[in-house]
């Protein structure tokens, strides 16, 4: 292509995505089925606090430039390349002096794990992405920190491990259809498992975050290649998932950002309709208690707040499309925040087992991956066989969606 035709395209690419873009929260997905959300894989042992596979190796103190951060981090690595292989792995390192290493630059190290379309090429994919740190505090020595964020890490392992096998079945299914356009838009899915959340002494803008600091600045000048969809790492990301202070019983979950209210009322509704599907284990103090207290409000209703200090701010302030999952309600955060009974043994592991199971959902209806997953698979080999269309509108089997 000559310069010159390249010269009139780009723009016309531009304004086409965009439009794309534009659609994307009212057209990402179809609501996944009543027989996916009964066969989801659950976590069992492998949340045990003392010999789960996922959650156990990260029940350790865990602080910055430590060896049980190096410890958790290779847990991480290993889960990946063992369980995820088809996952494309990257480190973002950097470094910082904190208040408390008297001079001495303290790494640290972020873990960004992808997966997208085989087809697509880099910038062209647009990403979901679920986001945890992994640190724990400086102080008081010892702390774990099983909330805050050992068990939301597991979390997110057991959601995209359970997507996983759902995703290479779509993805060869639309090779085979030829549906691998690339000027379709194009979806992928990142975790980023982040270092450095916790202030060493005192939380201020420069004694906290800092692998989020480090990580949203890189990705906020690097550039993709030319004639991309996306211009930088930090503009792929469709929606920014941060989870935090989850593992407590009876969490409040409240909607912060007006323009994602649209994704945390899909959380609510996958929340209803799992409760009423009896695949919920935790007990609530009240019967009728939901954990997305803002569920039946609209965007209207929603007061944008950004009290909360947390690892989305530095992607929030470059533009960044925040969900933000955090167990903050009338009563504040959890009692155990920050206090040394944030382990293993207070953590209310049917609560756990369920916030896995409402990522994993959440996941895999973003993912538009009905029909893939495990339980929707035989009842779309029915309705083939009854003429109907596999991918219409109509076969999810229910009528709540909002």
């Amino acid at each position: 292509m000559s310069p010159s035709y390249r010269g009139l395209l780009a723009p016309l690419l531009s304004v086409y995505f965009a439009l794309l873009l534009l659609l994307a929260p009212g057209n990402a997905y179809q609501p996944i089925s009543d027989d996916t959300l009964k066969s989801l894989p659950r976590p069992n042992d492998d949340f045990n606090i003392h010999t789960g596979a996922l959650l156990a190796p990260i029940l350790r103190p865990r602080v910055p430039g430590t060896p049980g951060s190096t410890a958790v981090l290779n847990h991480f690595v290993d889960f990946f390349r063992t369980s995820l292989p088809d996952w494309n792995l990257e480190f973002q390192n950097s470094t910082s002096k904190t208040p408390v290493s008297k001079g001495k630059e303290v790494p640290f190290v972020n873990l960004i794990a992808s997966r997208d379309p085989p087809w697509a090429s880099k910038g062209d994919v647009g990403r979901l992405t679920l986001t945890a740190h992994y640190d724990s505090k400086y102080e008081p020595e010892g702390f774990i920190g099983a909330i805050d964020s050992a068990a939301p890490c597991a979390m997110i392992m057991h959601a995209v491990r359970s997507i996983d096998a759902a995703l290479t079945k779509k993805w060869d299914d639309m090779r085979v259809h030829g549906r691998t356009n690339p000027l379709d838009e194009q979806e992928g899915i990142q975790i980023m498992l982040l270092d450095g959340e916790e202030a060493f002494k005192t939380w201020t803008d420069t004694d906290s975050l800092y692998g989020a600091r480090s990580l949203a600045g890189q990705w906020d000048e690097e550039v993709n290649p030319a004639m991309s969809v996306y211009k930088t790492p930090l503009s792929s990301i469709s929606l920014f998932v941060l989870l935090d202070l989850l593992g407590a019983k009876d969490p409040t979950i409240q909607s912060f950002f007006p323009t994602t209210h649209w994704a945390y009322k899909r959380m609510a509704t996958l929340e209803r309709r799992l409760r009423r599907l009896n695949q919920y284990k935790s007990a609530s103090d009240s019967s009728d208690r939901l954990w997305f207290e803002h569920g039946s409000k609209n965007e209207h209703q929603v007061n944008m707040f950004t009290g909360i200090e947390d690892d989305h701010i530095p992607f929030m302030r470059r533009g960044v499309e925040i969900l933000h999952i955090i167990d903050a309600g009338p009563r504040g955060f959890p009692a155990v925040w920050h206090r040394m009974e944030d382990d293993g043994e207070h953590l209310d592991l049917a609560t756990v087992e369920d916030w896995s199971l409402l990522v994993t959902a959440f996941a895999a209806e973003w993912m538009e991956l009905e029909g893939f997953m495990p339980g929707s698979e035989k009842r779309d080999a029915e309705e083939e066989a009854h003429g109907n269309n596999k991918r219409s509108s109509d076969h999810q089997g229910h009528t709540e969606f909002f």
